[in-house]
């Protein structure tokens, strides 16, 4: 079946948008060692890795010993003291010492400890019970058990708890007894004590210093404000590239002759009905441009003609991309003869499984079918190794042991490295690490600025 007009003009029109964050061809491969940006040319490495290996060639002894000279130089600069990177350095501080190890699990779930101690004092202190007793030494050691609690004074709660057992006033009260002993009993009043003890060790403090440089602690008034002004930055984005795809419907429209057979919905939400692995899979749209198929009215059943993601950097789609394919893939699930009922910000909309069915994956058509939409400014050198693909070559084995010898004044040995090496061409884990270049090429090439949307659909 031939495509309607205005969908062969919708084709047009996306191979007409800028594409203002593409990224430039690879530079010509000089072979050499570290350079002054490590990580770009560790990025360069790797794909000349990817590339060699899809021909079917083995990389040579030359390429390894590329990659373990860039590596350790990128595990160097981390470990500057005062350029370095405050993340990895407690990283490598966990790795090295037990007592840091302990301190960051236990810090880890320290908001879930919290909670059950308080549920626990609450049962028996909660100032509503205690304005219930008689006034006394009960009432006011009670008091004193959920001031304890309050300020997070861990020992002196369990202090106050164990006086209070002790007290003859509490053969009249069994409930508030039981309380007591389950509350000392509670293992998350035990963890606590012991996050207290450990915050005083010199390592751990250490420990959480450098994370304190990386930014706000979870559940700090800043991180709260942080948190809130990126919400506010991404609706911003989201608006904006809705307004964009709207300006395509409206041009759709014109060229369609058929009244509006073009909307736009935002936030649309996957249905449980369709089949198929939400894990980890994207099942919120931004933005939708649908393209009306049956009946006009309450009843009109929709095809998905273009999908938008907004972003706020351009480092976020390459992020973002695996998940947006597995979101595709869930969509692909559906079975063709039935028609799907998605939320949106705009109402309930029915969308037919055969639209979605036949969604793509692969880069053809996914540049047919999928936008990603970003106001940022365009980077003068973008960043070639991703933040994720970053993270994980320091934080291998190999590459945390290496860390913890300088750290330990050794000056290490590039050798140790080489299970990273081996960990790049032979693990499944690795994968995503040795096609990530590709990953960020294909992610930029699905991304456009909002203004280059609306010129289009203007020119369209």
């Amino acid at each position: 079946m031939d495509r309607p007009s205005s969908l062969t003009c919708l084709d047009t029109l996306l191979r007409g948008v800028e594409r203002r964050y593409r990224l430039p061809d690879l530079p010509p491969d000089s072979g050499g060692g570290p350079r002054d940006d490590t990580a770009t040319a560790l990025a360069l490495a790797i794909e000349r890795v990817r590339q060699e290996i899809a021909r079917g060639a083995i990389p040579d002894a030359a390429r390894q010993r590329q990659f373990v000279a860039l590596l350790q130089q990128l595990i160097r600069d981390a470990m500057r003291a005062e350029q370095g990177d405050p993340v990895f350095q407690a990283m490598v501080l966990r790795h090295a010492a037990p007592q840091v190890r302990e301190y960051a699990s236990l810090s880890a779930h320290a908001g879930q400890y919290r909670r059950a101690v308080h549920g626990a004092v609450n049962t028996i202190a909660h100032p509503a019970k205690q304005q219930r007793m008689p006034p006394g030494r009960l009432c006011d050691a009670l008091a004193r058990l959920h001031g304890a609690a309050s300020a997070a004074a861990w020992t002196a709660l369990a202090d106050t708890a164990h006086g209070i057992l002790a007290m003859p006033e509490l053969a009249a009260e069994p409930a508030i007894a039981q309380g007591l002993e389950r509350l000392l009993a509670e293992p998350a009043l035990g963890r606590l004590q012991r996050l207290d003890a450990l915050a005083s060790d010199a390592l751990a403090r250490q420990y959480q210093s450098l994370w304190d440089r990386n930014g706000p602690r979870p559940g700090s008034d800043t991180a709260a404000m942080q948190g809130s002004a990126s919400r506010r930055r991404g609706a911003a984005v989201e608006a904006l590239a809705a307004r964009a795809l709207e300006a395509v419907a409206r041009r759709l429209d014109g060229l369609d002759g058929a009244g509006r057979p073009y909307r736009v919905v935002t936030s649309m939400l996957v249905p449980a009905a369709i089949p198929g692995e939400a894990a980890r899979a994207k099942t919120e749209w931004d933005a939708v441009l649908l393209r009306r198929a049956g009946a006009d009215g309450a009843a009109a059943a929709w095809d998905v003609c273009l999908l938008v993601e907004a972003k706020a950097s351009a480092d976020a789609a390459g992020t973002d991309l695996p998940r947006l394919l597995r979101g595709l893939r869930l969509l692909a699930h559906a079975a063709p003869e039935t028609v799907y009922s998605f939320e949106t910000r705009q109402g309930v909309v029915r969308l037919r499984g055969a639209s979605l069915a036949g969604l793509p994956d692969d880069a053809a058509g996914l540049a047919a079918t999928v936008l990603y939409c970003c106001d940022a400014p365009v980077e003068a050198a973008p960043r070639l190794l991703s933040a994720a693909s970053r993270m994980q070559l320091l934080s291998a084995p190999a590459s945390l042991a290496f860390a913890s010898g300088l750290a330990a004044g050794r000056q290490g040995d590039e050798a140790e490295l080489e299970p990273v090496w081996t960990d790049l061409l032979q693990s499944p884990r690795w994968r995503a690490v040795l096609h990530q270049y590709p990953a960020l090429r294909q992610a930029r090439e699905l991304m456009v600025h909002p203004d280059d949307l609306f010129a289009a659909a203007g020119r369209a």
